[in-house]
């Protein structure tokens, strides 16, 4: 049984997330994937795609897009969802691997390490097509866009953040002392990752489209347009002035090369570069993570607020519930998308799910 979703449906979300973007949907994006159809097959023998299996070059990448469409095809898909598959299987920041990091996902989680330990100014990056990784991931991508011809969108992978990748070369305390040390050597390897990263995006678009329904990336927020949610997690550990030097500059330039970008900032330590990111134009969205150990994201109105006040997108994380005291707090659930349990939480047809949807308006 093929998976449920027509080109009437894909018309549906493109026109949605259309207005989205444009700032003329009055109602919050809320996609909901319901678990509990019947795929009409027996599972494949393959195992699913995760950071426990990237590494096992030994499977076909037919077999293993086989897997992920009796995956998808065991979903209802409602409101504002749609069939996706989420390829940040291969570890967060993966540009650090096409750039010959060690991909280490013994412990079933992938990790980064560096393939050699060298003073910073004896680093250089250059992205190579002809990487193993990065052969791979094309190869998925391919037999992808040949099974599926446009019904199932494929997302970007995660390439990771500019100094978090670089954080891999430079581990532990090395890169912050670096920031001290050697301010210039910091500024040219940023540069060449951020012109490796772009050729790394391009070239992995040049596999997906035209055939890719559109784009995306781990938060699955859908653009008709090239986009990405970017991230600095090193930035944490940094003050709002060494932020504007060695951060936002990197930034900035990516959200006016993409055109539609949104930005992870995660865990309270990043809060105080907060004000400093709204203040990029071409920044379309801020998804907020509040962290292990911090209230949920109902209760900071204060972040929220500030991002509405500036004109930007958000992703909220959670539930329902979740967006409710969101929108309360904000005074609209316009320019929000929900990403949270019931992506995958719910069994059955949907029923339920569908009737809390409705007084959103969403069908």
């Amino acid at each position: 049984m093929a998976i449920d979703f027509d080109a009437t449906r894909w018309e549906t979300i493109r026109s949605t997330y259309r207005q989205w973007w444009a700032g003329e949907l009055e109602r919050p994006l809320i996609p909901v994937r319901v678990r509990g159809r019947d795929p009409g097959r027996p599972m494949p023998g393959a195992p699913l795609l995760s950071q426990a299996t990237c590494a096992d070059f030994s499977i076909p990448p037919e077999r293993i897009i086989d897997r992920i469409d009796y995956e998808l095809s065991t979903f209802h898909y409602l409101g504002d969802a749609f069939p996706c598959f989420n390829m940040d299987c291969f570890g967060p920041g993966v540009l650090a691997a096409f750039l010959g990091a060690e991909l280490d996902n013994s412990t079933g989680r992938v990790w980064f390490h560096p393939p050699w330990r060298q003073p910073i100014e004896e680093i250089h990056f250059c992205f190579d097509p002809g990487n193993a990784w990065f052969r791979r991931l094309c190869a998925i991508y391919r037999a992808g866009m040949e099974r599926w011809e446009g019904r199932v969108l494929m997302t970007m992978t995660d390439l990771g953040g500019n100094l978090d990748v670089l954080s891999t070369f430079r581990p532990g305390e090395e890169l912050l002392m670096d920031l001290y040390d050697a301010p210039e050597e910091v500024q040219r390897l940023a540069g060449e990752e951020h012109a490796a990263w772009h050729q790394a995006y391009e070239a992995l678009n040049a596999v997906l489209q035209p055939v890719n329904p559109g784009y995306s990336d781990w938060s699955q927020i859908y653009s008709e347009k090239p986009g990405y949610i970017l991230q600095c997690d090193f930035s944490y550990m940094i003050g709002p002035e060494m932020f504007d030097a060695f951060v936002k500059p990197e930034l900035a330039a990516t959200c006016r090369r993409l055109g539609r970008s949104f930005y992870h900032l995660d865990g309270k330590g990043q809060l105080a570069h907060l004000d400093s990111l709204l203040r990029i134009p071409e920044l379309g969205g801020v998804q907020w993570v509040p962290g292990n150990g911090a209230p949920d994201c109902g209760h900071w109105p204060e972040v929220y607020r500030k991002i509405a006040a500036a004109g930007k997108r958000m992703q909220v994380l959670g539930d329902l519930e979740t967006l409710d005291a969101v929108i309360g707090q904000v005074g609209t659930g316009r320019g929000m998308h929900l990403s949270g349990p019931l992506l995958w939480g719910a069994e059955g047809d949907g029923t339920a799910v569908r009737r809390k949807l409705a007084r959103y308006g969403v069908e």
